[in-house]
């Protein structure tokens, strides 16, 4: 366990292109789900939420298919001019500053298929815990490969 925190890490789960990977036509549909992702998520030493603009549907439609209970959810502040033209300045995801606020410092991982450098600089900047910002290709999503990366990093002291 990463020294200093007791709380077990987080991990971030966004929905569209990473645990449904999109499909020729650009959309992400519930029969490309792979229901044991379910499983192989949960035995990771870490607590699950969700990231995702799915928002308390994901609990509804996602977690029962992947044999998941309901997981916590983050909710989105509205977005503020102000931090829309500084986001845009720095490249950023509308989601990273969100979810480092959601964090408060505790180690997370963050999987989701709109990652760039630009969220990985300034998550390094402005978070005091460790933090995987792991990218997955939209069109394949999360895949069981990506599994051991991530059990790796939360092993890793």
């Amino acid at each position: 366990m990463r020294s200093g925190h007791h709380q077990r890490p987080l991990l971030f789960l966004d929905i569209d292109g990473t645990l449904l990977p999109f499909g020729a036509a650009g959309d992400s549909h519930l029969d490309r789900l792979d229901p044991g992702m379910g499983l192989r998520l949960a035995a990771l030493p870490c607590a699950l939420v969700w990231a995702t603009t799915w928002e308390h549907e994901a609990n509804t439609e996602l977690a029962p298919r992947l044999g998941l209970p309901p997981l916590p959810v983050v909710r989105w502040p509205e977005p503020s001019a102000e931090r829309e033209r500084e986001d845009r300045w720095f490249g950023l995801h509308w989601k990273t500053r969100p979810l480092v606020e959601w964090a408060a410092g505790r180690p997370f991982i963050w999987v989701d298929d709109e990652l760039t450098d630009a969220d990985r600089e300034w998550v390094s900047a402005h978070h005091h815990g460790g933090a995987l910002l792991h990218r997955v290709v939209p069109s394949r999503g999360l895949l069981a490969e990506d599994i051991p990366v991530l059990d790796h990093w939360l092993r890793t002291p």
